[in-house]
């Protein structure tokens, strides 16, 4: 079956590449009196060094530093920004420096990485409620290892000195609430009540489900699985009785409404055309006004309750916002985020169908052929597609970022950035930044939080490197539009 055509494609000649950081998407003009809010524009005002021995080896294309599903390997709060990696001997390290300049503080944590696997991340959290910094790393469909910050260390940092003292053990249970011994993909978020929540996958790869577990301020409780690995997908080559759920993230918006983007990954190849693609299909999205506890589609139909006998399924059709079969080496865990006015963004990346029907090596593939798509929802709820027109020529994923002003940036693979203005409906895409003079690998993380409070777009990225040799690990800041 050939992927659907797009929604909305804009098909945009590329503009000529801009190589300074200090690239702007429009020329300075004189301030008028209810002038139009400014395009997007990036300047690059500080690159500050981690780590010049961070631990460097390629998995699954991608560095355990640097990897999309992590959401928060880079956070602020209150003022001081957070940051986590391992450094060369494979020790967890945690640093933190005051913003918007301060020199890095950096700690190391009781733990050493276990495998040379990319996905074991290690990934951040902040409890408003009590201010502590959590921490969960190293785990792929196995044990998971959690450690938290002492009580008010994020809301009263200069109280506590930079020390691994002042965190507990290492445990692999969320003190005592042991959820699974099939971990993967930790990403946390506050709600906007300050609980913490705690997004994860049970299972393995083709065969698992989504979870949610919760903290209070006091404790920490399962909330339970909210996607199903059954139910029976047809394709044009073969059918498959067992998947797994691959979301982008969870964010909630200014509505108070958590949004979720996902892709279906099916464990039998026989849905392929080549046993070289990738089983990834469909774009697909839900959303909940109660905390993840109930699952809708964009028609507001109720398709899942998290701990429930009715789970999000793949037989939910109504969560399908375009359908896209699994020969077109779809990329599972791109990026999503929420605008000012609620409406929910993604970034997608995919092999188009004019390259052909079938991709017989995804990675090849996607390097050659590869075009990421940016989505909306309008204010009316339909979905809105566009092509950005410059290729990611990578296997890896993409950052979504919004500022102040709606403004869309997406950050490529070696830290090349893109941006389209909420002015024109997100339509004309173009270069800023290339990266050159970062020389970065892959995929980067951004500083989420830092981003909303001060329009600071804060890059945590490490340098190419060869074989196992270490490489620097370092956080550039992006000065975007007041």
């Amino acid at each position: 079956m050939p992927a659907r055509r797009t929604v909305l494609l804009s098909a945009l000649a590329a503009t000529p590449l801009l190589g300074s950081a200090s690239a702007s998407a429009s020329a300075s003009a004189p301030a008028v009196a209810n002038a139009a809010p400014p395009g997007p524009s990036v300047r690059l005002v500080s690159d500050s060094q981690l780590d010049s021995q961070a631990l460097y080896f390629v998995s699954y294309d991608g560095l355990v530093n640097n990897n999309s599903f992590q959401k928060s390997g880079l956070l602020t709060y209150a003022g001081y920004q957070y940051a986590a990696w391992y450094t060369a001997d494979r020790t967890a390290v945690l640093a933190r420096r005051r913003l918007p300049g301060g020199p890095w503080q950096t700690l190391r944590l009781p733990h050493r990485l276990r495998y040379d696997d990319s996905h074991n991340v290690i990934s951040l959290g902040a409890s408003p409620r009590d201010g502590r910094l959590h921490v969960l790393m190293d785990s792929h469909s196995d044990a998971f290892f959690y450690v938290k910050s002492a009580a008010a260390l994020l809301t009263r940092p200069a109280d506590f000195p930079w020390s691994a003292a002042h965190f507990g053990d290492v445990q692999n249970t969320l003190d005592g609430v042991a959820l699974t011994d099939r971990f993967t993909y930790p990403q946390f978020l506050a709600t906007p009540e300050g609980k913490l929540q705690l997004l994860y996958r049970t299972g393995v790869s083709g065969n698992g489900q989504a979870a949610l577990a919760e903290y209070d301020g006091t404790a920490w409780t399962d909330l339970g699985e909210w996607s199903s690995a059954t139910g029976t997908y047809r394709g044009e080559h073969g059918s498959s009785t067992a998947r797994s759920m691959y979301v982008h993230g969870f964010d909630y918006g200014p509505d108070r409404a958590l949004h979720v983007f996902f892709t279906w990954r099916e464990q039998n190849a026989a849905v392929m055309c080549s046993p070289g693609g990738l089983s990834n299909h469909e774009m697909a999205y839900v959303t909940s006004a109660d905390r993840g506890r109930t699952w809708r589609d964009s028609g507001g139909a109720v398709v899942g309750v998290t701990g429930g006998a009715d789970l999000v399924s793949v037989t939910d059709t109504g969560t399908v916002v375009e359908a896209i079969d699994p020969d077109h080496s779809l990329m599972n865990q791109e990026s999503q985020a929420v605008d000012s006015a609620g409406r929910p963004h993604a970034l997608w990346s995919y092999v188009p169908g004019r390259f052909g029907q079938c991709t017989t090596d995804y990675a090849a593939d996607r390097v050659a052929h590869g075009r990421t798509f940016h989505m909306y929802r309008d204010e009316q709820g339909s979905w809105r597609k566009t092509e950005i027109p410059e290729p990611p020529a990578s296997t890896q994923r993409s950052r979504l970022a919004l500022d102040r002003h709606d403004n869309a940036y997406a950050i490529m693979p070696r830290a090349k950035i893109v941006a389209a203005s909420a002015a024109s409906g997100w339509t004309d895409w173009r270069v800023l930044y290339d990266g050159s003079g970062l020389d970065a690998y892959g995929e980067v993380l951004i500083d989420e939080p830092r981003l909303k409070a001060d329009g600071v777009l804060s890059v945590l990225y490490q340098q190419a490197s060869t074989g196992t040799t270490p490489s620097p690990i370092r956080v550039a800041d992006f000065a975007l539009p007041a």
